[in-house]
């Protein structure tokens, strides 16, 4: 992850002229044990830009790629 933190951060100070961290320290990695766990930090991640006031709802977020997913450890209850 580094390798590409490290190379996403150069091209993104080269095109926006400047220097400095764009990332932040990583703090830990957590195991998903479960559907039910991997589907509350899916929306967790859905709802980052409602939290900062970027959008009223995720759906309004324009560069939130959200599409339906066959989830393989949960039926299909649609």
């Amino acid at each position: 992850m580094d390798a590409v933190k490290g190379a996403s951060a150069h091209l993104i100070n080269k095109n926006l002229s400047r220097r400095g961290p764009v990332w932040q320290q990583e703090s830990f990695d957590h195991v998903l044990r479960s559907s039910e766990t991997l589907d509350a930090k899916i929306q967790y991640v859905l709802e980052n830009p409602v939290r900062r006031g970027l959008a009223a709802n995720s759906a309004e977020y324009r560069w939130l790629w959200c599409r339906p997913f066959p989830n393989p450890y949960r039926p299909d209850t649609t």
